[in-house]
């Protein structure tokens, strides 16, 4: 009787050391955000493994089912981000060891002689000699020379930026870069500029020598950030961005006008058709990410989408401030994409395709 009455209290204090055990972690999933995410954690990282690995595989863009793909990719963005410094790495020393960005980019008085002559990107036949008048207006040397630009964004023009809440996190990286006089606002995009592209197309004003205010109001909104153009992509190219270069050097020459290296973008379009990206051309914004990727600590991308939904969806325009569509024979910005989140699965960069935090610092 006695036996029995122990192994009764013994199972007593069984139940209630599980039921308190049980209390305890009741009360903190509950009532942390912790623990809560830590045991959703738990359940959600095999799936988040498996996403993953299967966004690090290159597959044609063509292939893609629009549908499940955003689904799947929608989950994946859900997941933790997870850095990969050697990732990082590998890419900064392929793309140094192909490109140089880093002391190649544009051309400046460093790495450009007078009477040096300049091949055009597109082409084998073509050739531009400098003269010492553009060389003395060329850029010293690289505003980064001998350290990297720390936590950089790279901003798209992609219409998922619409309404999307970015400006504060895009304004916080150390080093900014845009493309195409794209339009900034303190919302959506950011402010903040360090380098932005412009199109020699873009450069439409009458008269430009003797009536440059136009020009000035258009370019002075982006404070001081470095604009760089490809003067010698095309040979259409030169005229256009040597007439931008003389006027903003008189009147506006703490906004320095650079110009691209055509033996850089050629290294580069040639490493990454090496990889299997077959276009015509690589969008600048392609070409831009490559630079940041050399000569950044952290990249992240933001605004480079080329789908008409976003990942609920809900239709998007494919520019954040018009309704223009690419060229559809230059480019091939799927294949583009298809790359850049193949390099965000393996850790290399950051690509944000969600609305961010009203708090985002």
């Amino acid at each position: 009787m006695a036996l029995g009455f122990l192994r009764r209290i013994f199972r007593l204090l069984v139940v209630l050391i599980v039921f308190q055990g049980v209390c305890v972690v009741f009360y903190y999933i509950c009532n942390t955000h912790s623990t809560r995410d830590g045991v959703k954690d738990v359940f959600q990282q095999p799936h988040c493994t498996e996403l993953r690995q299967k966004f690090t595989i290159i597959k044609p863009a063509k292939s893609i089912q629009l549908q499940n793909f955003t689904q799947e990719l929608s989950d994946f963005m859900s997941c933790p981000y997870k850095l990969n410094s050697t990732e990082r790495e590998l890419n900064r020393m392929r793309l140094q060891f192909c490109c140089n960005a880093t002391g190649s980019l544009f051309l400046t008085k460093q790495n450009t002689a007078i009477n040096q002559t300049i091949p055009y990107e597109t082409s084998t036949v073509k050739t531009y000699k400098m003269n010492a008048g553009i060389h003395n207006m060329l850029p010293e040397d690289f505003p980064w020379s001998g350290r990297r630009l720390g936590r950089c964004a790279v901003v798209g023009s992609g219409g998922i930026l619409k309404n999307s809440s970015c400006g504060r996190e895009i304004d916080s990286a150390d080093y900014v870069i845009r493309f195409n006089l794209a339009s900034i606002n303190d919302s959506d995009v950011g402010l903040k500029t360090d380098l932005i592209t412009i199109n020699p197309s873009q450069i439409r004003f009458k008269n430009l020598d003797k009536n440059p205010e136009p020009l000035v109001e258009r370019v002075s909104v982006y404070g001081n950030a470095s604009l760089i153009m490809p003067a010698f992509a095309y040979t259409f190219c030169t005229g256009q961005s040597l007439k931008t270069l003389r006027v903003l050097h008189s009147v506006r020459p703490q906004q320095p006008v650079v110009f691209f290296s055509s033996e850089y973008l050629r290294t580069l379009n040639r490493f990454w058709k090496g990889r299997g990206l077959k276009e015509v051309r690589l969008s600048t914004g392609f070409m831009l990410i490559s630079t940041a990727l050399e000569l950044c600590d952290n990249v992240h991308v933001y605004g480079f989408w080329p789908f008409g939904t976003d990942l609920q969806n809900n239709p998007v325009p494919y520019h954040y401030y018009d309704q223009l569509r690419p060229h559809p024979y230059m480019h091939s910005m799927p294949e583009e994409f298809v790359r850049l989140l193949q390099l965000h699965s393996k850790g290399a960069l950051t690509l944000h395709l969600q609305p961010c935090s009203s708090d985002a610092r």
